[in-house]
């Protein structure tokens, strides 16, 4: 069944867990953060002395819809890794995704409409539609199906409740889960068929473990596809991102740009071209992930979390905490405050049933994945 939100806004908790977190590392705790999807290495080298060069040169304002260069570079990013052509005129370079996504509903919908989003989910999506003015329509996904959209689920629940847009990620946060390019092709279909428009957020792409990473942009012009630097390229604090719109919103979207925004940070847009060549690099990163997600799986499994097998991709554990505590929130405070693991609440991503999750990022090194699951059996054998 899905459920209309008017509930309004909600605290980020994983923004919280960082604040948290942070206060204890000031009393000289020593703490293992696990709660931020935010790789622990910083960009490629190269991106770094790239922008070292154009320190004193970029202090200026780009065109609103980013620098020709980078669009014309990530044009070339669709023809290489997914075989499309995309005109650079239809990519806004923006600050992140989440200035992407407000531009994708104010400028892809009329307020006070529908938008589907999954959950669990990411909570940045439900609390930016409904600060916005939007309706936020949830479609369910669970852990039986793997955690993947279908297009059985949207089928359902637009029957139920009518919507005009559909929001989802794959791979994607919190559960890893990617739907495979024959899913990804009967979701697209299914909201042309239904008239909706389908925004695809892709920003954990390059870190799917089963295979290439499908866009939406494969399937047809008439989706909005939302990417980021900051996953894959190891540039959280860049601020940086992109979104292919549709050639009717393109004009409607740049003014929102040239308004809200005005344009993406120069230099970021910079360091943005050179990492759009430095894959090699984030491969290496995505290598250890893939070892940390094993270590983790297997480690949560053994401490007696439910998890349902490895993620799919993205750099997270989606674990069931019901065996110890029906309080995601108070299991997660309890596990920073008396062992020094800082990870992120059920109830970020679904407000239903995430008192029974827990969710851990493994972008971090290897040891920290070791010693956060040594420090977990502590704080599980302590007395209760």
């Amino acid at each position: 069944m899905s459920t209309e939100l008017d509930t309004g806004l909600m605290p980020f908790h994983a923004m919280e867990m960082v604040a948290r977190a942070k206060l204890l590392e000031a009393q000289g705790r020593t703490i293992l953060h696990l709660e931020v999807g935010e790789p622990a290495v910083p960009p490629a080298p190269r991106v770094i002395e790239a922008v070292a060069r154009a320190l004193p040169e970029a202090q200026r304002y780009t065109n609103s819809k980013g620098q020709i260069e980078l669009r014309r570079r990530l044009a070339d990013y669709y023809a290489v890794q997914h075989g499309v052509e995309i005109d650079p005129e239809s990519i806004v370079v923006t600050m992140g995704s989440s200035s992407a996504f407000i531009l994708a509903f104010l400028g892809g919908f009329e307020l006070g409409t529908r938008i589907a989003v999954t959950r669990p989910g990411y909570p940045a999506y439900l609390n930016t539609l409904n600060g916005l003015g939007f309706r936020a329509v949830q479609i369910p996904v669970t852990a039986s199906n793997g955690w993947r959209l279908s297009a059985t689920d949207i089928v359902a629940v637009h029957a139920q409740q009518p919507f005009d847009g559909l929001l989802f990620a794959s791979p994607a946060n919190p559960t890893g889960a990617s739907v495979d390019r024959a899913g990804l092709a009967e979701i697209v279909a299914t909201c042309r068929r239904l008239g909706v428009r389908l925004i695809s957020d892709e920003i954990y792409h390059g870190l799917d473990y089963r295979g290439p990473s499908v866009s939406a942009a494969e399937f047809g012009t008439d989706s909005i596809v939302i990417n980021s630097f900051s996953k894959y390229y190891c540039m959280t604090g860049w601020r940086i991102g992109w979104i292919v719109l549709p050639e009717p919103l393109l004009r409607k979207v740049e003014m929102l740009q040239q308004n809200l925004f005005i344009s993406a940070p120069t230099l970021s847009q910079i360091a943005a071209r050179v990492a759009l060549g430095e894959r090699d690099y984030s491969e290496t990163q995505k290598a250890g992930y893939a070892e940390n997600r094993g270590i983790l799986t297997a480690g949560l499994s053994a401490l007696g979390f439910a998890v349902v097998g490895q993620a799919d991709g993205a750099f997270y554990a989606y674990a069931d905490v019901s065996a110890f505590t029906n309080n995601s929130l108070k299991f997660c405070e309890d596990l920073l405050d008396h062992a020094g693991v800082a990870a992120t609440p059920g109830i970020d991503f679904d407000r239903v049933d995430g008192n029974r999750f827990v969710r851990l990022s493994y972008a971090g090194s290897r040891q920290t994945m070791e010693l956060a699951l040594e420090r977990m059996a502590g704080f599980l054998a302590r007395p209760a």
